[in-house]
């Protein structure tokens, strides 16, 4: 079913344009979220009916990739970059490495690891949402949804 989401590319990297500041509040990065939109597929639930139609986010694969996003983290905050690091632990290479090594901050594990999934499933929920209204903005959804179908 990939031919459905090959035609609907240049659609997706206005979508992305757009959602950059919804990404920009999160809890994750740009390489993050990149990591995220790779492990994430796209579908069309109740695609047969016109009404209820809807672009789901298909995360089954998200959960793989959720310990790779401490790595991203780590190496961001080894050469300066990520805020959100910094801002909550005081960032420096220290707490990174101590974060790689799940020494840092009483961090939670599991428990950080099932939120960061969680706020992943959101987030890519609203990402498919937002396509969705572009596509029905642009008069594309009907076409979308019916090579879905096929």
């Amino acid at each position: 079913m990939a031919h459905w989401t090959d035609s609907i590319v240049g659609d997706r990297m206005t979508v992305d344009r757009e959602f950059n500041d919804h990404v920009m509040n999160s809890r994750f990065s740009s390489q993050e979220w990149g990591l995220i939109m790779t492990a994430t597929e796209f579908e069309i639930e109740n695609a047969d009916d016109p009404e209820t139609a809807r672009i789901v986010a298909d995360t089954e694969k998200v959960p793989q990739i959720i310990p790779e996003l401490d790595n991203i983290r780590s190496q961001m905050g080894a050469v300066g970059g990520g805020q959100q690091q910094q801002s909550s632990s005081g960032g420096g290479i220290v707490d990174s490495i101590k974060g790689a090594l799940g020494l840092g901050n009483g961090g939670g594990g599991k428990q950080d690891e099932q939120e960061k999934l969680e706020d992943a499933e959101r987030l890519t929920q609203e990402y498919a949402d937002t396509l969705q209204e572009h596509l029905e903005n642009n008069g594309k959804w009907e076409q979308v949804r019916v090579s879905y179908l096929e």
